[in-house]
């Protein structure tokens, strides 16, 4: 068996918080319909975790924010033989990065899975933009085309989303 410490990734050094540090982050676009919720608790009670919670911790709060994982988290909150089970704690990942990055992580994760409220993906974009991220750079971090970032724009109706865009003037 290899030595873990020669590895990087975050899950090679997961951790049990008290789920009493742990909290949702503000950003995140995914719903899961209350058949996958049912689901997700049965495997949880069956299975345990078998993935972590991927967080960002706030050292001035002491707390961890959820990058991926919020329903694995809401299983625990809402099922008090699975907190019990497990001693209130989720077995947390850690990473580092700044938020840009960390709302691109989610949406990339949420996006492996599943699929997305549009409104909360608009918000995504809009916040990204206002972050002074190019479309190249939401394209590429986020995964998703060219024609689906216009479309997100075009949806906003927010014209600052398209403030970097080239206009030709063929209407005049």
């Amino acid at each position: 068996m290899k030595n873990t410490e020669a590895y990087s990734s975050p899950v090679y050094n997961v951790i049990p918080v008290p789920i009493e540090k742990v909290r949702a982050n503000s950003y995140n676009p995914n719903h899961v319909a209350p058949p996958e919720m049912k689901l997700l608790y049965e495997s949880i009670k069956d299975d345990g975790y078998t993935m972590p919670i991927v967080c960002y911790y706030l050292k001035d709060e002491d707390m961890y924010e959820i990058v991926d994982g919020y329903h694995r988290y809401t299983t625990m909150l809402n099922h008090k033989d699975i907190y019990e089970r497990e001693n209130g704690k989720l077995p947390v990942s850690v990473i580092d990065k700044p938020i840009s990055d960390r709302i691109a992580s989610t949406v990339r994760h949420n996006r492996a899975r599943g699929t997305h409220d549009v409104d909360l993906m608009v918000n995504i974009v809009k916040e990204l933009k206002d972050a002074g991220m190019s479309d190249a750079w939401i394209i590429k971090n986020i995964g998703m085309d060219a024609d689906e970032l216009l479309r997100l724009k075009q949806i906003s109706g927010l014209a600052a989303l398209f403030a970097d865009e080239d206009f030709t003037k063929s209407w005049e």
